[in-house]
């Protein structure tokens, strides 16, 4: 079978000529193959997983898999799913199995248009790439999750490939026009003023069309072609004109373009611009969309996205979608009309989303009894009291009473929150009356709880959990100030993050999940941090790998290792930075630590504000120390203050200006847990050996006797204790700029 990378002569198209031999020659889709990203570490290091490139024709998808096949050691094979059959596979993992069995050799499989094999054909692949015999690059111009099969979609990377930006096209040109031996570098060719500006904008983001028309302008312009070397080839805008044609946007019902619009359609709708849904509703209509789809997703948003706020809505879409069978096209349009503007002008409600909820609850939620009540009382009410207590609402005013129907570890539980715009907002205040009511009364245990007759008591579960729950939570708050400051970064897949301070890999591995296309750096401040998270690191392949650098930033040569690499980071992610910065030029390094960042970079940072949130004090009750109490309180109160200096949301903006940051944010934020005070955690925080923790502090301030007396006093006082905790934090989040 011929090779679709084979060598040909010059007679090759310009396009196939100015293909991109090495990762380096590659222009465009830097969120894919620029430095520091994971296809470009991979191809480096030769640790390619199976991979499917999908995009637009002429945005390098063949040109990527041209470079692997030149940079990797593997035996490399090519097909083209139009001219192959399912015997061509079985013969090319043959050769596959003997490759591995007698050289130790990996085989990758290059399939082009890969959406175009038939499910056999695919079936016939996927369980050698399921067991490691051979690596697949897929290259499609069509949305691998609808077109390829879920099982090989499944076990591959996939990379999106955008249309090129303007920009790379110029480049792309002029590389073709200053090449001696690829391209037209033996002539000077010139251009009218707009000639390749036309070019490169009919190109529409398009590589191979703008080679292909550069190579017609300038080979059609001369009578004869090639001209000796070093004379001039003028192209007028007329013959650029005439050198491409205009591209036209065809509507592929079972393409992306397909859900894109009815995605814009049913957003316009959601968004009340009834504009706006009309365009996009006759925009499908006219590429020939059955209209019964349009009015199945109307149907569909009736209920998600105007809900109760207008009940009728469902009424109106079906009544119309009845009407269109019977009138049919084209005065159906009328009907889908209809539908289509009562939806986007119609309140909105999106309510009814409360029963995912409910869902959700159902899957984390075990055991979880029917009421006693509640339970059908026609077959075993004198047994075991199933029914008992139940209180009929019609028999009741207003037909309604006040009576537990959520299992009893749900009880309080909200699912459904009504809206206050039209039907919901007349039934808004009923309803939340009887919430209340129904609440206050699960509170009183006397009435509302119901003991179901059992031959055995099995203890109380719910209990068991919320104790474990109490005396094993001590991270529990940091892993919610986590979320809360991970909710702040719109992580997207490709994106390359920093993270100069992380305690334990506890931001690491998070942001790793979030970023498999992009990559990681972290600082470990000390080498058992370092070696364990690399330990860790150690079960991924060598190119997913986070990289770690053994370091901070108020060390030189780190800094200077980070601006010496050609990696540029889109994120900066860490948890008390500025406090580990104390004591060194804080504005110096994070001036520095901004040239790290790519443009414009984003950063997020958590601080802890010392004494901000509950302290021992707090805890201890008035007038249980005695003599001591009154310098313990000042002791603290010092000591935080002084821990706290410089965590003020003025001084934070301040200093994050002065280093040259932009769209400074600094938003003070609150958790609150339930915490049992065990023996272990008070020893900790109150042993006086500890060097730069609270009991050396304070044993400084009190003299070591007199903080040892009050330290063994307020472990007694509050040894297994449960008390509410809270914790005050800032997240901090700022723009590197342009």
């Amino acid at each position: 079978m011929d090779d679709l990378f084979e060598h040909s002569s010059i007679a090759e198209p310009l396009a196939a000529r100015m293909r991109p031999r090495v990762i380096d020659e590659f222009v465009g889709q830097e969120h894919i193959v620029g430095p520091g990203r994971l296809l470009r570490r991979a191809i480096a290091a030769d640790q390619i997983s199976s991979l499917i490139f999908y995009g637009p024709p002429g945005t390098g998808k063949t040109t990527l898999a041209r470079v692997i096949a030149g940079s990797t050691k593997s035996r490399f094979i090519t097909l083209n799913a139009v001219l192959t059959g399912v015997a061509d596979i079985r013969r090319e993992i043959a050769a596959a199995k003997d490759a591995w069995k007698f050289q130790n050799q990996r085989s990758i499989l290059f399939v082009d248009e890969v959406h175009r094999w038939n499910k056999s054909q695919q079936d016939a692949l996927l369980p050698w790439v399921e067991n490691g015999t051979v690596i697949l690059i897929g290259a499609t111009t069509e949305n691998p999750y609808f077109e390829v099969n879920r099982a090989l979609v499944s076990r591959s990377r996939v990379f999106q490939l955008t249309r090129l930006e303007e920009h790379h096209l110029f480049t792309i040109a002029d590389a073709a026009l200053k090449d001696r031996q690829r391209g037209y570098g033996r002539w000077s060719v010139e251009f009218e003023s707009g000639a390749l500006e036309h070019l490169v904008q009919v190109s529409d983001g398009d590589a191979r069309s703008l080679l292909n028309a550069l190579q017609l302008a300038v080979e059609t312009t001369p009578a004869v072609f090639p001209l000796p070397e070093g004379r001039s080839i003028y192209i007028t805008t007329e013959a650029a004109e005439e050198s491409i044609q205009r591209k036209v946007l065809l509507y592929d019902k079972e393409g992306d373009y397909h859900f894109d619009s009815i995605s814009a359609f049913i957003k316009s709708i959601r968004g009340s611009d009834p504009d706006a849904a009309l365009y996009w509703m006759a925009m499908m209509i006219r590429a020939g969309e059955d209209p019964r789809f349009i009015f199945r997703r109307m149907l569909i948003s009736a209920c998600e996205d105007i809900g109760l706020a207008a009940p009728e809505a469902i009424g109106v879409v079906q009544s119309c979608a009845d009407a269109f069978d019977r009138v049919g096209l084209p005065e159906g349009q009328f009907h889908l009309a209809h539908a289509c503007l009562y939806l986007a002008t119609a309140r909105k409600s999106n309510s009814s989303l409360g029963y995912f909820d409910a869902v959700k609850a159902v899957e984390e939620e075990t055991g979880r009894d029917v009421p006693n009540p509640l339970k059908d009382a026609s077959r075993d009410q004198q047994a075991f009291g199933h029914g008992e207590g139940y209180k009929y609402p019609h028999a009741w005013q207003n037909h309604w009473v006040a009576q537990q129907y959520l299992p009893d570890g749900l009880v309080g539980r909200v699912f459904y929150r009504p809206g206050r715009l039209g039907y919901e907002g007349q039934i808004r205040d009923s309803v939340m009356n009887r919430r209340e009511t129904q609440i206050a009364a699960m509170l009183d245990e006397s009435e509302w709880f119901h003991e179901e007759t059992l031959t055995y008591s099995p203890g109380d579960a719910e209990r068991e959990r919320w104790v474990r729950r109490t005396e094993n939570n001590q991270d529990s708050i940091v892993l919610r100030k986590r979320e809360i400051l991970f909710s702040k970064w719109k992580a997207q897949r490709h994106q390359r993050v920093l993270i100069p301070v992380d305690a334990g890999g506890l931001l690491l591995w998070e942001a790793h999940r979030r970023v498999p296309e992009g990559g990681v750096t972290a600082l470990c401040s000390s080498t058992s941090s370092y070696d364990a998270l690399s330990w860790l690191a150690g079960g991924l392949p060598l190119s997913e790998r986070p990289r770690l650098l053994l370091g901070s930033l108020d060390e030189t040569a780190i800094l200077k290792c980070l601006h010496e690499s050609d990696v540029r980071f889109d994120v900066l992610l860490a948890a008390n930075c500025v406090d580990r910065l104390a004591g060194h030029d804080a504005k110096a390094i994070l001036t520095s630590v901004r040239g790290l960042m790519a443009a414009p970079g984003r950063l997020y940072l958590s601080e802890s504000i010392p004494g901000a949130g509950t302290c021992l004090s707090d805890l201890v009750p008035v007038g249980a120390l005695n003599s001591s109490e009154e310098e313990f309180r000042a002791a603290e109160v010092s000591i935080l203050a002084e821990l706290a200096s410089g965590m003020t949301e003025s001084l934070l903006s301040k200093l994050f200006t002065e280093s040259g940051w932009q769209e400074i944010k600094v938003e003070t934020h609150e958790v609150q847990e339930q915490r049992r005070l065990s023996g272990i955690m008070l020893d900790r925080w109150l042993r006086p050996d500890r060097e730069g923790g609270y009991g050396h502090r304070m044993a400084n301030a009190l003299g070591q006797r007199k903080w040892q007396t009050t330290a063994a006093s307020i472990g007694d006082l509050l040894k297994g204790e449960c008390v509410a905790w809270t914790s005050r934090f800032l997240v901090i989040t700022a723009s590197s700029g342009a």
